[in-house]
């Protein structure tokens, strides 16, 4: 603000010269050219002053290094250099600043503290890799899926070969339980091509080891044992046949 006054003077005492300066003694334009003399010193004065200022706040700031960021939940390199240097893409000057304490580009934590640098004119090539490789899965770590209830059809359908007690009663409990599938074990439990349960199995006469997956003839001799003791029941009420 020191410079207004000295321009104001200057200006007043050009506004004496040429015509002013010729109608005032000599002595008076002698202290009008002393006093322009004088205030054009003081200006260049304070012009030096002030470029001194400059230049001492620049290289202050140029001492001082760069600023810091402390990471907070849900920050991310991007995020920060869209903030520092209004250009997301600008990341990688960030990266390579905190390279010490950040290994991977993806991966920074709340609380980190990060030297903000200076953006420089020619933003860096990004790391050739973002993150950490996923761990391959080992059988060990696979998910196990559950086993599904089969429905599907075999391509070969299995019909009754028991013997006298089935007879087409048999051929068509199977038509009506299985379809013919011999192993297929439904959602409640039952197994089979007569979708035994467990205990009516046992009950006559299959082997508890083998519910599941036994053979077809053990299913037709179990099959012919239950209706042999037991008659058609267990099934005519379900299966109309």
């Amino acid at each position: 603000m020191a410079a207004v006054p000295a321009l104001a003077g200057v200006a007043a005492a050009f506004c004496l010269a040429p015509q002013a300066l010729a109608d005032t003694p000599a002595a008076a334009q002698e202290t009008a050219h002393h006093a322009v003399v004088a205030n054009a010193t003081h200006l260049d004065s304070t012009s030096a002053q002030l470029l001194a200022a400059i230049e001492r706040t620049a290289q202050h700031k140029a001492a001082s290094g760069p600023s810091t960021y402390t990471v907070k939940a849900g920050d991310s390199l991007s995020s920060i250099a869209g903030r520092a240097y209004h250009n997301q893409n600008a990341w990688p000057v960030l990266y390579w600043a905190n390279h010490s304490k950040i290994h991977w580009a993806n991966v920074i934590e709340p609380g980190q503290v990060l030297q903000i640098p200076v953006k420089p004119a020619r933003i860096p090539d990004p790391p050739s890799a973002l993150g950490p490789a996923p761990a391959p899965v080992t059988q060990a770590d696979a998910p196990v899926a559950s086993p599904a209830v089969s429905t599907a059809q075999p391509t070969e359908q299995v019909s009754y070969s028991g013997g006298a007690p089935g007879g087409s009663f048999g051929q068509c409990v199977i038509a009506r339980e299985s379809g013919g599938n011999a192993q297929v074990m439904n959602s409640t439990g039952h197994y089979g091509l007569y979708q035994f349960s467990a205990s009516t199995w046992a009950a006559y006469g299959g082997n508890p080891a083998d519910f599941g997956n036994a053979s077809v003839a053990e299913q037709n001799q179990v099959f012919d044992n239950a209706v042999a003791q037991g008659g058609q029941s267990n099934w005519s009420a379900y299966d109309g046949c």
